[in-house]
């Protein structure tokens, strides 16, 4: 296929839309972050390290039950109108978030993003996916990973912009009587409604993922969506290709289907591939930065500061990956990745266990972020959104999505109580052996996906009982 005919302008178009869903996850994921030691003390929950965890792992339930529905949703609805859905529960979510006063009104709100997150992480990459030629798609699926950075250093960045100074030696009731204490935690949430809002509108105007369309049997519209992709000739190759793999494809995506004995092995590597890009650990760096960065001897304002350079750090190696992605291959990304983070949280441990000064814990975490960056947190959804064949695709994405949040959930509600029995040395220790078992997970099981087409990849599957 003569790469040139392919209309990028338009696939890039598609692709960009469709990855504001990444965008407002990465905002609505991290934002909470920065205004944690604010709303912490307004709803007067810094004592409770159990409402704190819930607090921060709440959005995680929606997550879960957003993700859970996706497969069924996507394969009914199409993908499109799960993306517009989407974008209104962030718009709502942003919202209502900053305007209540309520800690149970708190929670509903972080619940209905936390919905919004779930239906975006896995319809979002899919479709993409669903749209890409495969000689980029690595490339273009990993914008979706690019918007969730971008959206994390925005979330960041507005934090520390709307945060007024806070004193060193300022305490829990001068912080409460403050306006970040009062307002200026309201605002970081609805700093989000602008890009909510416009991906709302903007979502109205991509089309219906071919692969879709040919699913529920609207060829004509799926050969004129693929022939604006990439001409006629490329049009009907690839439609002679979704048709030839939807071949023994029933309009219902059962349990069935799931745990047939071709499609379980594949299953497996989804789910745990995507449990571990939780359980690596990392996350935990953006939403409990003020743990992280106090217990290395950092004031607030600092924690504000060094967040920000966290998430420049994390969209330069993002932008990395993209470029290497579709030349170096998935599996070695993601065996480096795992490998780089066990060594370097070993380091972390011992520097939290030998009371080093903030700069070195400083640089220890900026080498974690941009090894799991350039890694682990586009590879994985890259994967995701390619291995699973084109007749449970829908269903296994939400499988292994919901796998992501569920571990997600367990990593954020975990650490507040791990940090208190382990310290922050023992329990980067911990994610550090995860890493290690990661790696061998990755070197064990995961083959090489790159360059090859969804359907390449599924006959593939289907001849050798393995991708």
């Amino acid at each position: 296929m003569n790469k040139a005919n392919f209309n990028k302008q338009f696939i890039f178009w598609i692709t960009a839309v469709s990855a504001m869903g990444g965008l407002l996850f990465g905002y609505d994921w991290v934002v909470i972050g920065g205004a944690k030691p604010f709303y912490e003390r307004f709803f007067e929950i810094t004592a409770s390290p159990y409402l704190q965890g819930w607090a921060m792992s709440s959005a995680l339930i929606g997550c879960f039950l957003g993700a859970l529905t996706s497969g069924v949703l996507s394969d009914r609805f199409g993908r499109k109108i799960l993306l517009i859905f989407a974008a209104a529960l962030f718009t709502i979510s942003a919202i209502g978030t900053g305007a209540v006063n309520n800690f149970t009104l708190f929670i509903t709100y972080r619940l209905i993003g936390g919905l919004g997150i779930g239906l975006a992480s896995a319809v979002s990459p899919m479709y993409i996916a669903e749209i890409s030629p495969a000689h980029i798609r690595g490339r273009l699926v990993s914008v979706n990973q690019l918007t969730i950075v971008i959206g994390i250093l925005a979330a960041q960045t507005a934090n520390y912009l709307i945060a007024d100074k806070v004193g060193a030696n300022a305490t829990d009731a001068e912080i409460l009587n403050s306006w970040n204490g009062q307002m200026g935690w309201r605002w970081m949430f609805w700093a989000e409604v602008v890009p909510a809002s416009a991906f709302f509108i903007l979502a109205f105007f991509i089309p219906e993922s071919p692969r879709f369309l040919v699913k529920t049997g609207q060829t004509e519209k799926a050969t004129s969506i693929l022939t604006r992709i990439g001409g006629k000739a490329y049009a009907t190759e690839e439609e002679k290709n979704i048709e030839h793999t939807l071949k023994s494809f029933t309009s219902k995506i059962n349990l069935k289907a799931l745990l047939d004995k071709k499609v379980v092995p594949v299953l497996i590597i989804g789910i745990v591939l995507a449990a571990y890009q939780q359980w690596c650990g990392i996350n935990v760096i953006f939403n409990y930065a003020e743990e992280v960065f106090v217990a290395a001897g950092y004031s607030v304002d600092d924690m504000l500061f060094n967040i920000i350079i966290t998430g420049t750090v994390n969209l330069i190696f993002t932008l990395v990956s993209m470029r290497v992605v579709d030349s170096l291959g998935r599996r070695k990304l993601m065996l480096f990745g795992s490998i780089g983070l066990a060594v370097i949280y070993f380091f972390l441990g011992g520097s939290y266990m030998l009371n080093l000064d903030g700069i070195i814990v400083l640089i220890l975490v900026l080498l974690g972020i941009a090894t799991y960056a350039m890694t682990l947190a586009p590879t994985t959804w890259v994967v995701l959104s390619e291995i699973f064949p084109n007749r449970v695709r829908g269903a296994a994405m939400a499988v292994a999505t919901t796998a992501l949040w569920i571990a997600s959930f367990l990593l954020t509600y975990t650490f507040p109580v791990l940090n208190k029995l382990l310290n922050a040395g023992g329990t980067f220790w911990l994610y550090a052996l995860i890493s290690l078992f990661g790696f061998l997970f990755i070197l064990k099981k995961l083959p090489e996906t790159k360059g090859k087409s969804l359907e390449e990849i599924e006959e593939s599957f289907d001849k050798k009982g393995t991708i």
